[in-house]
């Protein structure tokens, strides 16, 4: 069953209308065009080619992005997955003056005219995302690292507008269940990756099938009515993004005369929480102009407006997170405590760019700062050979051993409160326990990584906030926390959204908040390798460098140990940081099941990955699994925090979320 809404009785047409694109820029764009500025270009204002690209699988309420990052001069690499290209040219001034005074009308009447003329030759069937060039106009003030820039997203126009002729509807609404399904095993299979950013669709209620653009004329016989697919990233129900604007005036060029009613499928591809869903996506009929027989380039638009809605530039200033000044000051005036001196230990002393280092725990600590100190002689090391008291080791044999307990315990508070962060480097999970009790209590910041045989992980702390700014809807989900507090954390729960997702940093769990189990004697009864002692090589130096890096983002994030954790779901987003994304944690396990069934059924194992959809290696590799775990830990979470506020009795105004 089709489900549209005609809107040509009665009233006049409507017309369409497009969502405009939004620049983002990531901090390493900036970045490269520094060096590129200061090693390359210099006093050259010669237009450069660029690249970015933009998604189609945005979370409703985002905007119509087109991002550059670090990868944008390198014009010849690949996008990343799931993304579309567009290709750019930059125009990078001398002088403020120069930004200002430069003809912007001249720069989008050139880059239109360019895109109407692979119109007018056809090359455009060929490769279609010549449809989305953009201009990004800019000037570096590498003294200060202020960048001034302004985009624009050249389209073409038509004179009287597009007229619609059956309003957008979801394509839930639009296909049956068997058409949806069909169109869906496409997607899983990577056919529609594999035609391009515009391509189409021919489907009736047995079969879907898709073509490439070119193809148009021998896939539909009868023009009267074609459908045509667009990769869409905008995430309104109602309106088509920017780009669909060109690829109009293509189809209305090159068979306007011909074409009685356009169908338009504005393909979205969204994955929440492991699974892929195209169900928004949006479609609906137009009524196009005939160009067929123009000549002259039409009308563009294109210039962004900047953060107030007016035309005009905009600005940025990254010099908290590029001046090399205050980068450096920031971690080198930083007082680190490594608690474990072994192969972790010494990995992170290494790769630390800090002035302060303070090594504890073991005999090694010693030999481990002697080292240091020849490697840098102006590191300010101290070393101390200490015990760390751990449940389920008892220390009551004797006054003695009590005695030698509490003194270690007062060392260890006192060394804590002396730095600003703790680096947890033992081999033991229950060694890590009271440090982190003790840096939580003085609100430390604390990584911790730890390895296994063939596993690592790395994380953050949560960091509580001030005594003075903490309140019961503030206070952190953590061991030391009153379980009451997770009662008024249910009030704050957006229904449909992940629960583990946008955590702030005074939120964020500790190495233990996900035990089932307390922290006891590991050792006993345990393999070395049970034990944290023996490792594959090369796992300690890959881990102690994260956490070092992990250390050196927070740092350099604008709030600090408070800094939200980024989750592969921001890669999306601009990184907070010129390190990239600020995490919780990350983790890593060498999986054998892959090599194991390889080396045991060769090309039968291979021809089933290369015929099978990506749920095929998930299922291998355990991520179905871990899918399907985390999303029945959230249920049980969200039906918890659901009989805590009915438990509790929340105030008449918090609503409980439906279940």
């Amino acid at each position: 069953m089709h489900y549209y809404k005609n809107i040509l009785s009665g009233a006049a047409a409507l017309k369409l209308q497009f969502a405009p694109f939004c620049s983002a820029l990531e901090a390493g764009f900036w970045q490269q065009l520094t060096q590129k500025k200061l090693n390359d270009f210099r006093l050259d204002e010669s237009p450069k080619n660029i690249k970015g690209y933009y998604y189609n699988g945005d979370a409703a309420g985002l905007p119509t992005r087109l991002t550059l990052e670090f990868s944008a001069f390198d014009v010849d690499g690949a996008s990343p997955a799931r993304c579309c290209p567009a290709s750019g040219t930059l125009y990078n001034t001398n002088t403020l003056e120069a930004f200002k005074t430069t003809d912007k009308k001249a720069l989008l009447d050139k880059a239109a005219n360019e895109i109407w003329s692979t119109i007018q030759s056809g090359a455009v069937l060929e490769d279609s995302s010549i449809l989305n060039k953009f201009i990004l106009l800019t000037f570096a003030d590498l003294k200060k690292y202020h960048f001034y820039y302004w985009f624009c997203f050249p389209a073409l126009c038509f004179l009287e507008g597009v007229q619609l002729v059956q309003e957008p509807v979801s394509l839930e609404q639009s296909f049956s269940a068997k058409q949806y399904m069909h169109f869906y095993s496409l997607n899983s299979n990577h056919v529609l990756s594999a035609t391009s950013i515009h391509f189409l669709l021919k489907y009736t209620e047995e079969s879907v099938e898709v073509a490439p653009l070119k193809d148009l004329i021998s896939f539909f016989p009868d023009l009267k009515k074609i459908t045509v697919c667009v990769y869409d990233p905008c995430t309104l129900p109602q309106h088509p993004a920017w780009p669909l604007r060109n690829f109009l005036v293509l189809l209305a060029k090159q068979w306007g005369s011909q074409l009685d009613v356009l169908e338009v499928l504005c393909f979205r591809d969204r994955a929440l929480q492991g699974s892929r869903s195209i169900q928004h996506s949006i479609i609906f009929r137009v009524k196009l102009p005939d160009l067929t027989a123009s000549a002259v380039c039409p009308k563009s638009v294109g210039w962004e407006k900047n953060p107030k809605g007016a035309m005009g530039p905009r600005s940025v200033n990254l010099s908290e997170c590029m001046d090399p000044k205050r980068l450096v000051d920031k971690v080198v005036s930083t007082r680190c405590l490594l608690l474990g001196a072994g192969t972790l230990g010494c990995n992170v002393a290494r790769t630390l760019m800090v002035r302060t280092i303070w090594l504890a725990c073991e005999t090694k600590a010693l030999a481990a700062v002697d080292r240091l100190k020849k490697i840098f002689p102006g590191v300010i090391a101290e070393g101390y050979n200490m015990s760390i008291p751990m449940p389920g080791h008892p220390v009551n044999f004797s006054e003695l051993t009590m005695a030698q307990a509490r003194q270690d315990v007062e060392q260890l508070e006192k060394l804590i409160s002396e730095h600003d962060v703790v680096f947890l480097l033992m081999d033991t999970r229950e060694s890590r326990w009271l440090p982190t009790v003790i840096a939580a209590s003085q609100r430390k910041l604390i990584v911790n990584a730890a390895l296994g045989f063939d596993t690592f992980v790395v994380m953050r702390h949560g960091l509580k906030k001030p005594k003075d700014s903490q309140s019961e809807e503030t206070r952190p989900m953590s061991a030391s926390s009153n379980s009451s507090s997770s009662s008024t954390a249910a009030a704050t729960i957006t229904p449909g959204a992940s629960l583990f997702s946008n955590i702030p940093g005074h939120r964020l769990g500790c190495y233990f908040c996900n035990d089932v189990v307390a922290p006891g004697d590991s050792t006993r009864d345990r393999t070395p390798d049970q034990q944290c002692t023996v490792s594959r090589p090369g796992l300690a130096m890959i881990a102690g460098a994260l956490a070092v890096e992990l250390m050196v983002s927070i740092l350099q994030h604008p709030e600090g140990g408070y800094a939200v954790a980024s989750s592969s779901d921001d890669r999306m987003n601009e990184p907070p940081t010129s390190l990239g994304l600020v995490p919780h944690q990350v983790s890593y396990e060498l999986l054998r099941s892959v090599l194991d069934n390889y080396e045991r059924d060769g090309f039968q194992f291979l021809a089933k990955v290369f015929n099978s959809s990506h749920s095929f290696l998930e299922d291998q590799t355990g991520l179905t699994l871990l899918h399907q775990e985390t999303q029945a830990a959230e249920v049980r979470l969200f039906i918890t925090l659901c009989v805590l506020m009915i438990t509790f009795r929340p105030e008449p105004d918090v609503t409980v979320p439906s279940l």
